[in-house]
């Protein structure tokens, strides 16, 4: 298995991942398909100041991992929520945790602080994934989805990076208001 940073070559790998998760888990809140145009968006606007990477085996892109804006206000700038998502048929295999494994130093090297990672709950295979690289559970927020009949809790893990004074992340312009 290679983990590299994302490029436009793996946005349909990328959104059939997503696609799949949303018609058939309960991780990914969307209840829509996206639409190509949708994930090319997502990363043009986001992929400059926040990280995406691709694992691939088996020849193909089997997983991704993405850094996102917490919250538009300026306080929150080094605040990140990230995501990771691995085809349905190559769980188990690692690719989860490599992906970590290069977006939360890569996040530190930028200058992120907080990361945050919601998990549509139960889902015991990613707390051990959150946990396994140091994030440490916050809080649950009860019923706060509703997703293939049945209302979802979302738990929140953080990890801090870093420390000392912050610096402004490169390319980011958060609102003030």
């Amino acid at each position: 298995m290679q983990v590299r940073p994302a490029e436009a070559r793996d946005l349909e790998a990328i959104r059939s991942i997503v696609n799949r998760e949303i018609a058939e888990g309960g991780a990914h809140f969307g209840l829509n398909p996206l639409s190509a145009e949708e994930v090319r968006a997502g990363f043009d606007r986001d992929s400059a100041v926040y990280p995406w990477f691709v694992a691939e085996g088996d020849d193909r892109v089997i997983g991704f991992a993405k850094g996102g804006a917490w919250k538009p206000r300026g306080a929150y700038e080094w605040a990140v929520e990230i995501g990771v998502y691995v085809d349905a048929d190559c769980r188990g295999r690692g690719a989860g945790r490599a992906l970590y494994d290069a977006l939360l130093p890569e996040l530190e090297r930028r200058g992120f602080r907080c990361v945050i990672g919601g998990i549509a709950l139960p889902n015991e295979a990613s707390i051990r994934l959150h946990e396994a690289v140091g994030m440490t559970h916050i809080g649950t927020l009860p019923s706060v989805g509703y997703k293939h009949g049945r209302w979802r809790d979302v738990g929140y893990w953080v990890l801090l990076l870093g420390d000392g004074a912050p610096e402004p992340i490169p390319g980011l312009h958060p609102d003030s208001g």
